[in-house]
This record gives structure tokens, C-alpha cells and sequence, in this order.
């Protein structure tokens, strides 16, 4: 697939590809970097070290589909997706559910041609397939692809997720009722009298410090409900191979909490030049028997990285658990961009179709939920 728009004089020509190749996506890492570094609107799940590793993890033989446009060798758009084929043929990005935001990348400098050149090339493949857009978080760069779009088009809210403004904990505190600040500040207090020192590993302790993250979080959740996916084969090795590139680059920091030299806790905080989230973390039990609070010992560790460097906001990523609203976030709910030809209409009209099922379903759910606790 190639498409060429030619700018003012003194700028290269856009030329727009397709790469369909995993070693062509490993090789493509240096020309990503610099253009997520020039995409304000990222988030960490869209570096190439998690998306390329994702794919090593996740991906399926043959349905890579990086839609690039270029200004002469220079990368000035990208949008890193997947075909699928069930329930409907569609392209989706990548990342898939353990990425807690998805989107698509565009140079800041752009002045429009590198995102009509984009929407160009997403509307030709959009010709056998519907586009999907999950979990793009509100002002993202697909949403200028989704203002541009030539067809059919609708946009559903998706994931609810929590976000403070990227200050330090004392910051975080002072906007607590006085009596709720009193308590944090009593715990923060709790912390070192018990003598919890934390630690940011480096770069050649990242696999070794990953490896006790696991572990100690297996540990927490031993008996209780658990995401079982990130105690798969497949997730250690993504979250390995991925996160030491992350650290290297600055998009990442993995933080140890000792006790008289014991590691008991592991955080794991990812970053973009905007946003702070954290991420995974493994704690190990006894700390509740010592009255640990936990939530607190990571959020102190995750707002100290997250006020570094002039970002905006400090997420706490997907869900809404009651001790996230502790702290007074604000909801912001992502949304579900979907693109259509005339063509595959259709297909836009099945996906709605599911969603609004979906929802009803959800609805359903929660009244028999709420009737049982009656």
C-alpha cells in the first residue's frame, strides 16, 4: 500500500506503507522512538519496546498491520494495528486488554497533511474491514483520524478510568478533607517507623526486580480473584522483554521496597512525556498483618515520578475500586472510535449492535446484583 501528497516546496514528499512483517516492526524501533517522543498525546502503551513486544507475546502469524506515513525518511505518523477476524474482520490495535490505553501516533509539528494522509491510508484498508479503536483516552490522536473520517462512523464511551493531576504526595494530600489528610499522613508516618526504604532499580536490575514483582503478587492474590493472565508464561516474558527498553528510555520506572534489607514490595510505573501510570505491583502479604497500608506506600513512590519532568497527570489506569476514589480523582472515560466504508457499513452496524447487547446485559446484571443484596 502506498499513497504520496505533496506538501509545501521545502518539505519532503508523505509517503504512506503498510508493514506486515514482525522483523520489519523490530527494525522500525529507532524512527518510532522519535516520533512518540514528538507525540504529546501517547501514553506509554504506545512505545514501540510494549508494542513490538506485545506482538512477540500476543500476536498472530500474518495479521501485523502497521499503517506508516513518512516525510521523506522520517516517520510522521503510524497506527499500530492487527486484523481480526472474529466476531467481526476488523482492525484492532495492538496491545489488546493488558494495555490500559490504545492509539495511534502523529507528529505535533503536523499541520494536517500527515493526518489526512493517514486517514487516507486507514480508509483504504478500511475497504474489507472495520476499523476499532479501543480504549482511546479522551484528546488522543485518534481522534483527529475520527474528526477527518469520510464514512460511517460512531463513537461509544469505553473504559472508565481514574486520573489526579501529577503533583507530589504532599500535593495529593492537600486536597483531602482534613480529616481523611490526617490519616494519610498518620500512614505515610506508619511507613518509616517501620523502616520501609524504596529504591529505584536500574536498568541492569530490571529482569531480577520483574521476576520478584511476580512472584510477590502471585503471593497477594493466592486465593483471591486474580487477573490470570498476568500469572501466564506469556505475560512475564512480554512485561520482561518490554520493560528494560521502557527503563533505558525513560518510559518506565521499577521501584523495590525493602524492610531490614527484605524486598517486599515491587511497583511497576509506567511513563510518557504526559502522563504517570502505575501499572503492576507485588506486595507481600505480611505487610498487612503489620497494617501496612499498601495503596499508600505505592501512591507516595508513583506521584514522586509522576511530578519528575512536567507531566500532567497522574492515572490510575482502568477500573474504578472504591479505594481509588479515596483520593479524589477525576473520571475520565475513554472512548471506542469506529470507522467504516460504505462498503463495510454493515459491519459497523453488527458492531453496534453487540455493544448495545453488551450494555444491556451489564445492566441486567447489575439490577439482579442489587436485588440479591436487598
Amino acid at each position: 500500500m502506498t499513497a504520496t501528497c505533496t506538501g509545501r516546496a521545502a518539505r519532503p514528499a508523505l509517503a504512506a506503507e503498510l508493514v506486515t512483517d514482525g522483523a520489519a516492526f523490530a527494525r522500525l524501533a529507532p524512527a518510532w522512538d522519535r516520533l512518540f517522543g514528538r507525540c504529546a498525546a501517547a501514553t506509554p502503551f504506545q512505545s514501540h519496546a510494549w508494542l513490538h513486544s506485545w506482538w512477540l507475546s500476543y500476536g498472530g502469524h500474518g495479521r501485523l498491520r502497521l499503517l506508516l506515513v513518512r516525510s521523506g525518511e522520517e516517520l510522521v505518523a503510524a497506527a499500530p494495528l492487527m486484523l481480526v477476524r472474529r466476531p467481526l474482520p476488523a482492525l484492532v490495535p495492538l496491545g489488546g486488554p493488558i494495555s490500559d490505553y490504545a492509539d495511534l501516533l502523529l507528529d505535533d509539528g503536523d499541520s494536517g497533511g500527515a493526518a489526512g494522509a493517514l486517514t487516507e491510508t486507514l480508509a483504504d484498508a478500511a475497504r474489507t474491514a472495520l476499523i476499532d479503536l479501543r480504549e482511546v483516552r479522551p484528546g488522543g490522536t485518534a481522534e483527529r483520524v475520527y474528526d477527518r473520517w469520510p464514512g460511517p462512523r460512531r463513537a461509544l464511551p469505553d473504559s472508565l478510568c481514574l486520573e489526579l493531576p501529577a503533583v507530589p504526595m504532599d500535593g495529593l494530600v492537600a486536597r483531602l478533607p482534613s480529616n481523611k489528610a490526617q490519616r494519610v499522613r498518620a500512614k505515610l508516618r506508619k511507613l518509616t517507623a517501620l523502616g520501609v526504604r524504596r529504591r529505584t532499580v536500574g536498568p541492569e536490575e530490571v529482569d531480577a526486580a520483574l521476576g520478584r514483582l511476580l512472584e510477590l503478587h502471585r503471593l497477594q492474590w493466592q486465593g483471591r480473584k486474580v487477573t490470570s493472565e498476568h500469572l501466564s508464561p506469556r505475560f512475564r516474558a512480554h512485561l520482561v522483554r518490554a520493560v528494560g527498553p521502557m527503563v533505558r528510555s525513560g518510559n518506565a520506572v521499577v521501584t523495590e521496597f525493602r524492610i531490614d534489607g527484605e524486598v517486599v514490595a515491587v511497583d511497576l510505573t509506567l511513563l510518557s512525556s504526559g502522563l504517570a501510570g502505575g501499572y503492576l505491583y507485588g506486595a507481600h502479604p505480611g505487610l498487612r498483618e503489620r497494617k501496612v497500608d499498601v495503596a499508600v506506600m505505592l501512591l507516595d513512590a508513583c506521584a514522586e515520578q509522576a511530578a519528575v519532568g512536567g507531566r500532567g497527570t497522574l492515572s490510575l489506569l482502568r477500573g474504578d475500586e472504591p479505594y481509588k476514589h479515596h483520593w479524589r480523582p477525576e473520571p475520565v472515560v475513554s472512548r471506542r472510535l469506529l470507522l467504516a466504508r460504505r462498503r463495510t457499513a454493515p459491519l459497523l452496524s453488527a458492531a453496534l449492535c453487540d455493544a448495545a447487547a453488551r450494555q444491556r446485559g451489564k445492566e441486567v446484571l447489575l439490577r439482579w446484583r442489587e436485588r440479591g443484596q436487598d
